[in-house]
């Protein structure tokens, strides 16, 4: 495309992931690019085997605010993000480099408690800070890239019409503590910490891939949005069935407190970093792992059969 064409046009109104596909459309590859953009990590070849590579980008104020959390919580946020990714593959981290910004005036201690917070969230899963590059900025920057092995990686792709769609984690719980904490409030205390330090199920990765998942992705941005990226790749339709959730308590109590339905955050909610997947009707799921919805012939995705017309889950940009 003709980038004189595309002058007038903003990233904004572009979007994200329209973003990401013009700009996939400049990127070669090679013999080592097994999977390139396009899943929650790439899958690159080397002389001796072959390894998964992520990068996520987290700034201040817009994924973390420090009156509400602390630099542990905020290193373990960080790690937690990336080591999802990872993960939603199938796979397992084992080593994160850190690109750190921030002001001058940032004490010392701050960066040393949000590397070890990094590092307390490392340790789920054996994997370690091995480098990085720190520069000054107007405000905190932290750019990681995590790098990991699969047996099997898992891409968005494969769902199949038939398919049974399961998740594993927690729904929800992030995006009410978000929204207690916008309103002023520092409660409830699960929902709240959710927010601050998201707990990724680790294990169900790998586990999934091991059961046969035919695809899969992780939660950041809701699960509306994250599911429809698997059913866009697939080329298939996915519904979810509302009677197969279970709203947690403090998820109910910031849904009554603020009016909202607590449908809402279990759908649209990110930052839990759950993981979503496609298993064959004929598999066992996995221990973990909960069914939620079903795949079948077309496209999009549809809550009871009907279009969701409630908030599509985070976009940035936007």
């Amino acid at each position: 495309m003709d980038s004189g064409a595309e002058g007038g046009q903003t990233i904004g109104e572009l979007g994200e992931f329209g973003l990401i596909a013009r700009l996939a459309t400049e990127i070669g590859d090679n013999r080592h690019v097994l999977l390139g953009p396009g899943d929650d990590a790439a899958h690159v070849s080397t002389n001796d085997g072959t390894f998964l590579v992520s990068t996520d980008l987290l700034v201040e104020g817009r994924h973390f605010r420090r009156d509400w959390s602390s630099a542990h919580d905020i290193g373990r946020k960080a790690a937690a993000c990336n080591l999802s990714d990872i993960n939603a593959m199938g796979g397992v981290a084992t080593a994160l480099t850190i690109g750190f910004g921030a002001p001058a005036d940032l004490p010392v201690s701050w960066a040393i408690e949000m590397t070890r917070g990094f590092e307390v969230e490392c340790a789920h899963v054996g994997a370690h800070i091995v480098g990085g590059d720190v520069t000054a900025s107007d405000k905190i920057i932290l750019a990681v890239t995590a790098m990991g092995d699969a047996v099997r990686p898992v891409r968005r792709t494969g769902a199949l019409p038939g398919d049974v769609v399961a998740f594993a984690g927690h729904l929800g719980l992030a995006g009410a503590g978000f929204a207690a904490l916008s309103r002023g409030f520092r409660s409830p205390k699960a929902a709240v910490d959710a927010h601050r330090v998201p707990h990724p199920p680790y294990a169900a990765g790998p586990r999934a891939a091991g059961a046969g998942a035919t695809s899969m992705t992780d939660v950041s941005d809701g699960l509306v949005a994250d599911l429809g990226h698997i059913a866009e790749a697939s080329g298939v339709a996915i519904n979810l069935d509302s009677s197969a959730f279970v709203v947690p308590e403090s998820v109910a109590a910031v849904s009554d407190a603020l009016g909202v339905d607590a449908l809402t955050f279990m759908l649209t909610g990110g930052d839990d970093y759950a993981l979503v997947a496609t298993f064959s009707s004929q598999a066992d799921l996995p221990s973990g792992w909960t069914r939620i919805g079903l795949v079948s012939e077309g496209d999009g995705l549809t809550v009871d059969g009907a279009a969701y017309i409630g908030p599509a889950g985070h976009q940035h940009f936007r």
